[in-house]
């Protein structure tokens, strides 16, 4: 072991020897210190991470766990003057001194190591935290600090924070199970950590899609939301700073710079810049776009150094953190302008040599290099629509000169069927009008015929797509299978639109059997999405779930929790999964697709995908967000003159003001969303959004909680024989579930009870359950009901239908049967716990009730636990119940 001369010591700052402290309002760090927790055994903590992943804030936080628990620590921040052995084993004796050992009058290392056995000899656990490990590159204190790792007491463990891998033996600790290690992955913000940080005291609020996109564009990197929160504070309008946020913004940029890039030698630095062009870096690409000596063996440097340098799947591939990524690009644009387009060149040329054709025209377009880019692209176009990559095509037209592409039927067609996908139908239009090219001319003929019905539909304007359609589908086949394909797909929708299912099953299998090989992706996503719906307007919910799953994946890979594809397709499957109840991936996918479906116009998404979101933020008592989305689907029908999206957030909004009890608000948007122009359209076309949500279901609703149950009797049987004959099996589901509720409401529990149970069943059979949930406390007293009818046993249960009623009591959190029976202290309920009962009612979350009632988050958690035990209920839901039964809440 290396032995330097040690001079007497020398007062250490009492700075480097004092952790930072865990500031409260700090996000904790829960899965790195539970990780750290359950690792008593391993000898190394090494936490590595790029500057600003909160290294030294998770270092800190496991600090304060370990004190909790009488784990004694020490803490050294090291410096470049610890790269004097002597210096640094001075420093390392003092901090080991905080833990009862005296420092000894020469601190060389036999006599450090001393201090170690001694401290390990008391039998109590203690650690040693050194941060900033990468500022120490003199070998021999590396040396040194291998050799304390080596020689470390049992009871004792060695946490270092470094942005650099050490040269600490750490291949030989990792196969001994000695090594923990906690990497940039670890490290990174989760979505649920960044919603935490936001929501923080004293921050600025952000909507749920702003923190979302900040986490997004900052890759969970602690440092970039720091930064974005503390411009946000500044930032007159948040929500324009959140949507123009990314590596050149002021505070990012001037962090980077300062902290990272002017850092390093010249040589990385030059690397760093040239390479930044590339999304892709590994050996071969670098060396053919950098040169050798910048290539390969710069790339092996750079990865060991914590660069923001992200390892691509396994093998020897890396891209640069995307905001590091935005920085360096626009460092290169002030400081090396004139190097871009030779570089992209360079680059293009070789992916155009290895086949590897869209990432030759993506670096042709980023050079400005149009000639090639036209030139690599037009032969390219017809694959690329047909794996559904519209928008990427729409990228790369909004980049090239208009004339170029309109002198091409070709790139002219491509970039309709790119903007009517990505932008929507209107842009579309108005692009197909100004191109000049018609049905007339063979090169655009397919895709004109396939377009404008498309495009109509699109526009709600289905009378005009039939009819046009119709004479469009006998100029097939015109020798162009993806345009066929298109245009068998579309009228497939028009028809079903229509009610024709008969003829939209006929057209979609023309749709399949148009492709001589396998069906192209965009065309596979459009018809099993066509026929998916069809199948759930039929009652067919499984069936419909498989075609929407298979819809979704054929353009967003085979992965179960996929989000790329198509906002139609997405939506809808999220429709499948909402109606099964599986809340969490429905959500997921909806806050991908609802956003694109918004941006192309798709006026069904948009309905079904914000009034979904709506309920389950309703479910939640996320009051404020749910009215927020019905909002924003309303100003979508004002700004865009779509009075469809208008009364319908305003139909959703009257039921969810039902639901919470409130009759004449209800009654009120009920009569706001009545507009006869979309409702008469809606009674006679069968818009998918509107299956089971219309005009005529929201009065039958209403009617049934407030006005005449004895005519919704009558109505909804009407109204169930007009379904079945129109083979909408769905709707006549629901129609049945309030039926049954107006049963219960006249007084014939018995005839309610057997048909609740038929309507069980049948939903049973299909997994339906939010058709049954979304009709609130009423259809948990009749479940209920039938549960308790069911235990008695005069009657033999299908054990699938009893399943299917046991998951639907779990889920409206019904009381339990002896909780409505049992003593109870309802009368010594406080003035204030009655009104929370009343806030608990209307659906208000624990932080509104503490906004509301000017009170703590814990006084009210305190309360609701007076209220439980007062009215012996397992939980809010239960205390809210019983207490209506009691009557002691409307």
């Amino acid at each position: 072991m290396p032995t330097p001369a040690s001079p007497s010591p020398t007062l250490v700052s009492r700075r480097k020897l004092s952790p930072p402290g865990v500031v409260a309002a700090l996000v904790r760090r829960e899965a790195i210190c539970s990780l750290v927790a359950a690792s008593r055994a391993a000898r190394l903590v090494l936490v590595r991470a790029p500057a600003g992943f909160g290294k030294t804030t998770a270092l800190a936080q496991c600090r304060s766990d370990l004190e909790a628990q009488n784990v004694r620590t020490a803490w050294l921040t090291l410096d470049a003057a610890d790269n004097d052995p002597s210096r640094f084993l001075n420093a390392l004796a003092e901090s080991l001194s905080t833990l009862g050992t005296p420092v000894p009058l020469e601190t060389t290392p036999n006599a450090v190591l001393r201090m170690m056995d001694d401290i390990g000899a008391s039998g109590h656990p203690f650690a040693v935290f050194m941060d900033d490990f990468e500022t120490v590159q003199d070998p021999v204190v590396s040396s040194l600090v291998r050799e304390l790792v080596d020689n470390l007491p049992r009871q004792g463990q060695v946490f270092i924070g470094s942005r650099v891998n050490p040269e600490l033996g750490t291949a030989r600790m990792r196969a001994r199970g000695q090594l923990v290690e906690i990497s940039s992955e670890e490290l990174r913000f989760s979505l649920e950590e960044t919603r935490a940080f936001f929501s923080r005291e004293g921050a600025v609020s952000l909507s749920t899609d702003a923190v979302e996109m900040l986490h997004t564009r900052a890759e969970g990197w602690v440092a970039a939301l720091w930064l974005a929160s503390m411009a946000i504070e500044r930032h007159p309008e948040p929500s324009a700073f959140v949507a123009r946020f990314s590596g050149s913004s002021a505070l990012i940029a001037d962090y980077l710079a300062e902290d990272v890039l002017n850092a390093q030698p010249a040589a990385v630095r030059n690397f760093l810049l040239r390479s930044s062009i590339l999304h892709r870096l590994d050996a071969a690409i670098c060396d053919a776009v950098l040169g050798p000596e910048g290539g390969a063996a710069a790339l092996e440097r750079i990865a060991a150094s914590g660069l923001f340098l992200l390892p691509v799947n396994e093998g020897n591939s890396y891209r640069y953190h995307a905001l590091f990524s935005a920085f360096l690009r626009g460092q290169m644009v002030r400081e090396i302008p004139a190097e871009i387009p030779r570089l992209h060149l360079t680059a293009s040329v070789w992916f155009e040599q290895r086949g590897q054709m869209v990432a030759a025209i993506e670096h042709a377009m980023q050079g400005g290099h149009h000639e090639r880019a036209i030139a690599l692209l037009e032969p390219q176009v017809d694959e690329l629509l047909k794996s559904g990559r519209m928008r990427l095509l729409a990228r790369w037209f909004a980049a090239l000169p208009e004339d170029e592409i309109n002198r091409r039927a070709t790139l002219s067609m491509a970039q309709i069927w790119a903007v009517c996908l990505t932008t929507g139908p209107w842009d579309a239009m108005r692009l197909l009008d100004r191109s000049g090219w018609t049905a007339q001319d063979p090169a655009s003929r397919p895709h004109v015929l396939a377009l404008r019905p498309l495009l109509l539909g699109m526009m709600d304007r289905y009378d005009e797509a039939y009819a046009l359609g119709r004479d469009n589908l006998r100029a097939m086949p015109t020798g162009n299978a993806f345009a066929d394909s298109a245009l068998a797909t579309a009228m497939a929708h028009t028809f079903l639109v229509m009610g024709q299912y008969r003829e939209s099953h006929r057209l979609l299998q023309t749709a399949r059997t148009t492709h001589a090989g396998p069906t192209p992706l965009f065309n596979r996503m459009f018809s099993e999405t066509v026929e998916g719906i069809i199948d759930l307007e039929e009652g067919q919910l499984r069936k419909a779930a498989a075609r929407f799953r298979l819809a979704v994946h054929s353009t967003a890979g085979p992965n179960v929790t996929a989000t790329g594809g198509n906002a139609y397709a997405g939506v809808q499957y999220a429709v499948a999964l909402f109606e099964m109840g599986d809340l969490d991936q429905a959500e997921r996918l909806l806050n991908v697709y609802v956003p694109m479906a918004r941006a192309v116009g798709l006026r069904d998404q948009m309905i079904v995908g914000y009034v979904m979101l709506a309920r389950m933020a309703f479910d939640r008592r996320q009051l404020d967000r749910a009215w927020e989305l019905l909002s924003s689907l309303e100003q979508s029908g004002y700004d865009r003159h779509l009075p469809r999206l208008t009364a319908s957030a305003r139909l959703q909004r009257s039921h969810l003001l039902l639901l919470q009890g409130n009759a004449q608000a209800s009654r009120a948007e009920l009569m706001l969303a009545s507009q006869p122009d979309v409702w008469e359209t809606a009674a006679r076309l069968h818009f998918p959004a509107h299956d089971i949500d219309d005009l005529e279901m929201g009065w039958l609703r209403w009617n049934l909680a407030f006005g005449d149950a004895t005519a919704v009797l009558r109505d909804t049987l009407a109204a169930q024989a007009r379904a079945l004959d129109t083979k909408r099996v769905r709707r006549a589901l629901k129609l049945q579930v309030l039926h049954a509720l107006a049963l219960q409401r006249t007084g014939q529990a018995q005839a309610a009870l057997d048909t609740f149970s038929k309507v069980l069943s049948q939903a049973a059979a299909q997994g339906f359950v939010r058709l049954l949930l979304d009709e609130g406390e009423s259809v948990r007293e009749l479940a209920v009901q039938l549960q308790a009818r069911n235990a008695m046993g005069h009657a033999e249960i299908d054990p699938i239908d009893q399943e299917h009623l046991d998951k639907i009591l779990r889920m409206l959190g019904a009381p339990r049967a002896e909780a409505l029976d049992d003593t109870h202290d309802a009368d010594k309920l406080t003035p204030k716990e009655l009104r929370m009962l009343r806030l608990l009612a209307d659906g208000f979350s624990n932080s509104e009730l503490a906004v509301k009632l000017f009170v703590s988050d814990s006084t009210v958690r305190t309360h609701l636990r007076n209220i439980n035990l007062k009215l012996n209920a397992g939980n809010r839901t239960q205390a809210v119940a019983i207490a209506r039964k009691l009557g002691l809440i409307a």
